[in-house]
């Protein structure tokens, strides 16, 4: 098991005995912001390497993703969940968005175990924080929540992680590989290290969601574990069809199965302020952020290598 992981069930099994155990705020913000930098950097140095209109295709298609994973949960969250239709809106939006942590993650396990993966993937996680929003907003009001979906994009495109992940690939695009050569050793360098004290966080941050899953029952926790599996592969055949290495599709079917808890919270409070936000972090927090962590990334893994197999496309 990764180490990084095992400092994400420290923090689980801290929060669970009661721990005093804690990261202060601040410590909290300035990690998350390392970490988003340095993701939209690397992506920044790998996106002028390549010609824009070949990646054209491959952004569209992903988009297109990115508004679909919503629709599919939906339906589920509705009539076999029997949620209120703003709550299974704003669940459907959070499982249609992305997780950065997780991308975090498996950017971290691909490259202990020295898989190579298309460099450009920051720009994917950009591409996937909005569409869901937009979609999950309509699902809650209809098409005539205009203002909302206005409130609702300056909320998201201006929220930290956009900012920092966008700001990350311009300073990547525009500085280039020895441009940022100076600044590794604040970016690149203690990356895992970042990593595993922001996982410690979020393992504080898991444990605390144990009792809103007791609360609401079974189905939270089924629906956070079978929804990740069946849209990573979506994302893995995705992957596939764009023609990505083994470790791309790797990638892009963790973050079709990852969830938000960060914008898509934030857009949700603006714009759909009925649904109980104690719900999605439950499940985005509570089940699938664990269960990708420990159990799903190596899982898509080894669907990836199962599928490319099967195809010839290894």
């Amino acid at each position: 098991m990764d180490p990084v992981v095992l400092f994400f069930l420290l923090g689980v099994i801290a929060g669970i005995l009661r721990s005093e155990l804690r990261l202060p705020v601040q410590v909290y913000e300035l990690l998350s912001i390392l970490l988003l930098l340095a993701i939209g950097m690397k992506g920044g140095i790998e996106l002028a390497r390549q010609p824009f209109l070949e990646l054209a295709p491959q952004m569209l298609a992903v988009v297109a993703m990115g508004f679909v994973l919503p629709f599919l949960s939906f339906p589920v969250l509705l009539s076999i969940g029997r949620l209120p239709r703003a709550d299974a809106a704003s669940i459907a939006a959070h499982y249609g968005s992305v997780s950065v942590g997780t991308f975090a993650v498996v950017v971290a396990y691909l490259g202990s175990r020295e898989i190579d993966f298309e460099a450009y993937m920051p720009l994917f996680v950009v591409l996937l924080e909005i569409p869901a929003i937009l979609v999950g907003i309509v699902l809650a009001k209809g098409l005539a929540s205009g203002a909302k979906l206005r409130d609702s994009a300056h909320e998201v495109l201006l929220g930290k992680s956009i900012v920092l992940l966008v700001g990350g690939l311009l300073i990547g695009w525009i500085a280039g590989e020895e441009g940022l050569a100076k600044l590794a050793p604040l970016f690149f360098d203690p990356f895992q290290g970042l990593l595993a004290l922001f996982l410690l966080e979020m393992g504080l941050v898991t444990a605390s969601q144990i009792s809103t899953l007791r609360r609401y029952g079974f189905f939270l926790l089924a629906f956070g574990v079978l929804t990740p599996v069946l849209s990573a592969l979506v994302g893995l055949g995705l992957g596939w069809a764009l023609g990505l290495s083994v470790g791309g599709a790797v990638v892009l079917a963790t973050l079709a199965a990852s969830a938000s808890y960060i914008a898509v919270p934030a857009a949700m409070r603006i714009s759909v302020p009925e649904a109980n936000p104690a719900l999605s972090l439950a499940a985005s927090l509570g089940v699938t952020f664990p269960f990708n962590v420990l159990f799903g990334i190596p899982l898509y893994h080894w669907f990836a290598g199962q599928f490319y197999a099967l195809t010839g496309a290894a």
